[in-house]
């Protein structure tokens, strides 16, 4: 909000070959606006070819209209989205607190901007779309043709299902903004073209923005369409797609990189509701045992160890979690050498989905055999993402591979793993491999943990059996290191001295 009591409304006017119709659109802007809101109408021109900006700059000279009004013209066309971004650019700029978006072609009503701009400055909301299909039967009766209204209706529903939203129409393009919200997304990187509507959705949808609809009147005059309906389907569709793909981690596109930003010191909670790596670990270790928890993010499996009556003890590079209790805890960067805690007393060290973050493994093993060289029976529980999951190859045949904020291609991942290179990392290190097994995909975290995410589940955990190179999603192993050198000499050394003193002399001379 502005130092003042009135908030600051930009009204933003995208034209383009517009002459016939920018004077009209402009008189229709309510005067009563200037009652409660420092008003700015900004008209963009977006390099037409008749003299539209012309008209605009006349119509500022001649100071007829109520409010301040500012003319722009674009030297090189930037499309229908791009004139909105650098619209929305320039009211944060210019310290705006709301920005509406009026067509130069007069089709969305600029009557109706009182009603629409009261939510956004009661706080209500942080966008507003006037929807023509709130209202049923108004957008046909309004002139709207039968196929673009059959067209509206298959798209919004499509949408809505992708998107999870339940929105009346996504095609409208009657819209206002807070700047707040517009602040808070990457809306420069959208389209240039007419799919920056749908984008722009899918960013506040991501981003947890409140989006609220308000009807509006429908009318079709003898305005030119410059959209290409087949072309302009397929866009917004698939941006819906992606977006969902990407929520999904099986692509990322920066632009759908809307969620609000967290602490680094948030980690994932463990999935307990279905077969994952975290019910494999707590499965395999008894109540009683004496457990590491390295790379314990938050100490969330160690606290339910704690729980079981384990003596847990977890590493990390962040601090524990509120409410997670373990009996000792150190605070360290596994990147660093030598390994922090000696093992010798150490039953189980869990390490789930850890050491794919780790620059170099092989040095970080190596640390781990050294602390447990004197005790060979630690078994190490360690899980990583298995890089040729079969979608993770569908999208390298489709020319993708894509890293995204979490799943197997997770931005912060520095090794990536199949189960052959995870076996040779531990074989060839001096461990044994007692187990090693394919994880489901979490299905139900994308889909929801109803029937069809455990259906999915279950039948994912079929086909591991037939191919778990192709179809895990994680691998799961138990390791344990080989007893080193050092140990078995000491023992050979301690054992024949044992030995020794029982052999009597008489059977030491025979």
């Amino acid at each position: 909000m502005s130092g003042n009591s009135r908030l600051r409304l930009l009204v933003l006017v995208v034209a383009y070959n517009a002459e016939k119709t920018i004077r009209p659109t402009l008189e229709r802007i309510p005067a009563s606006l200037l009652d409660d809101y420092g008003v700015e109408v900004l008209v963009i021109d977006d390099s037409s070819t008749d003299a539209t900006f012309d008209h605009g700059e006349a119509i500022r000279r001649a100071g007829t209209l109520p409010f301040a009004l500012t003319v722009l013209f674009n030297p090189l066309n930037q499309g229908y989205g791009g004139n909105q971004k650098i619209g929305f650019r320039y009211a944060i700029t210019h310290g705006f607190d709301l920005v509406a978006l009026v067509h130069g072609d007069g089709q969305y009503a600029p009557e109706c901007l009182p009603a629409l701009v009261a939510p956004l400055a009661s706080g209500e909301a942080d966008a507003v779309l006037g929807s023509r299909m709130l209202q049923k039967g108004d957008a046909r009766r309004g002139g709207m043709p039968l196929y673009k209204f059959v067209g509206n209706k298959i798209l919004t529903w499509c949408q809505n299902r992708l998107l999870r939203t339940r929105l009346s129409e996504f095609h409208s393009g009657y819209r206002l903004y807070s700047t707040a919200a517009l602040g808070r997304i990457p809306f420069h990187l959208n389209s240039d073209g007419f799919s920056f509507d749908t984008e722009i959705i899918i960013q506040l949808v991501l981003a947890g923005l409140r989006v609220r609809e308000l009807p509006i009147p429908t009318y079709y005059g003898d305005e030119i369409c410059r959209v290409n309906g087949i072309r302009y389907a397929r866009d917004v569709v698939m941006a819906c797609v992606k977006a969902r793909a990407q929520e999904m981690s099986l692509f990322y596109d920066r632009k759908f990189d809307c969620l609000p930003s967290t602490k680094s010191n948030v980690h994932y909670k463990p999935i307990l509701d279905f077969e994952s790596t975290h019910t494999l670990a707590l499965a395999r270790i008894p109540p009683g045992a004496r457990v590491v928890d390295i790379g314990c993010a938050g100490g969330y499996v160690g606290h339910i160890l704690h729980q079981r009556g384990c003596h847990t003890t977890g590493i990390d590079v962040f601090p524990l979690a509120d409410g997670c209790v373990l009996d000792d805890f150190e605070l360290r960067d596994l990147n660093q050498s030598p390994f922090p805690i000696d093992l010798e007393k150490v039953d189980y060290a869990v390490m789930l989905d850890v050491i794919e973050h780790l620059g170099s493994p092989e040095r970080f093993v190596d640390d781990f055999l050294a602390a447990a060289s004197r005790n060979p029976d630690v078994k190490l529980v360690v899980s990583t993402g298995n890089v040729a999951f079969g979608v993770v190859r569908l999208m390298l045949l489709l020319g993708q591979f894509n890293y995204g904020k979490r799943g197997i291609l997770d931005l912060t991942h520095l090794r990536l793993f199949t189960f052959g290179t995870f076996r040779r990392l531990f074989e060839q290190s001096g461990f044994r491999v007692l187990e090693i097994r394919g994880v489901p995909a979490p299905f139900p975290l994308a889909l929801g943990n109803g029937r069809l995410g455990r259906l999915l589940v279950r039948l994912n955990r079929a086909l591991i059996h037939v191919s778990r190179s192709l179809f895990a999603y994680q691998i799961f192993a138990v390791v344990q290191p080989k007893p080193a050198l050092e140990y078995l000499l000491d023992r050979a050394q301690r054992e024949s001295g044992r030995r020794a003193a029982a052999t009597p002399d008489g059977a030491a001379q025979h």
